[in-house]
């Protein structure tokens, strides 16, 4: 039975992939949107786009208004002050969350969080994340609810990690400290495939699951340099950066952004996730409960990323 899905972030890096993937499931999309200009070609016929932002209430009633879903994939990843990642990854679910259940029959609410609400106290964006968390579970009694916990994604269009990867393809690898942390991945597709057969199943309330491209025990750095050797056969060069050096770059970069006025990449909080050891997934509890199983490795997300081939 086609389904109205409301959806935010819709122009963003993990929301742009989900309306693709959207687009040919049969169901109605609606999407807010900041402008016009940014509306996606593709899809342009088959969603119905809301002119809005998650601090206007009455866009966020047209959003949700008739709505059997929500998909919330808007969120902030870069940011200067605690309040520049509270004002959307908080306040704008909290105001989600109100126009939901001001509905007469609040639609099932499916909430694009992050691995990294797993440890609050490393960073704003990490508290952050884990404080929208908060704000939806709160309304438990009110709305139909899941969280979904993503690892690292990465694919075509990535701010974050494709510098990363692009530079170790040229055969330079920066490793923070020992490199030796281990960390999991999950390609853009695999995430909106688990979105979508959310929608579908709708057998998963109240829970909140981790997603992973099911590689055991993760990555470390090391693993990542030696799957893009393979992929480019060519030598990397490993650059070790010593956690001090990077905390006291971080340090002097957080000032120049709050003087200049620009969401910085690198941050005092940032080094201290980056610094972590243990960014491990399990998808154990989300494959029960909707029989999803990732499909992209490390090596092909690399491929279809980079457009690198197999040597």
């Amino acid at each position: 039975m086609s389904e109205t899905v409301a959806l935010t972030g819709a122009t963003g890096f993990i929301g742009g992939a989900l309306l693709r993937q959207l687009a040919s499931t049969g169901n109605k999309i609606r999407a807010l949107i900041r402008s016009a200009s940014t509306q996606r070609q593709s899809t342009r016929n088959t969603t119905e786009w809301i002119r809005g932002n998650l601090e206007d209430s009455e866009s966020l009633r047209q959003l949700i208004h008739g709505a059997d879903a929500i998909i919330h994939c808007a969120g902030a990843v870069r940011g200067s002050t605690a309040a520049q990642f509270n004002r959307t990854n908080i306040e704008g679910v909290r105001r989600l969350v109100q126009a939901a259940t001001a509905e007469p029959k609040p639609p099932r609410f499916l909430l694009i969080s992050s691995l990294a609400a797993r440890e609050p106290h490393l960073s704003p964006y990490a508290a952050s994340k884990r404080q929208g968390e908060k704000a939806l579970v709160e309304t438990a009694d009110k709305l139909s609810w899941t969280i979904f916990r993503p690892s690292a994604v990465y694919g075509p269009g990535d701010r974050e990690l494709l510098p990363v990867f692009r530079g170790i393809g040229r055969g330079f690898a920066p490793i923070l400290g020992s490199g030796n942390g281990r960390f999991s991945l999950l390609f853009m597709d695999d995430l909106a495939q688990a979105i979508i057969q959310w929608l579908d199943r709708g057998n998963c309330r109240g829970g909140t699951f981790e997603l992973h491209d099911g590689h055991p025990g993760g990555y470390s750095w090391h693993d990542v340099i030696n799957t893009v050797k393979k992929l480019r056969a060519r030598p990397v060069l490993s650059i070790k950066i010593p956690v001090a050096m990077a905390k006291a770059i971080s340090a002097i970069n957080l000032v120049m952004a709050r003087t200049v006025g620009y969401a910085p990449m690198l941050t005092p909080g940032k080094v201290r996730e980056l610094n972590h050891s243990n960014w491990v997934g399990d998808n154990t509890a989300l494959s029960q409960a909707i029989g999803w199983t990732p499909q992209i490795k490390l090596a092909e997300g690399l491929r279809r990323t980079l457009g690198w081939n197999v040597a």
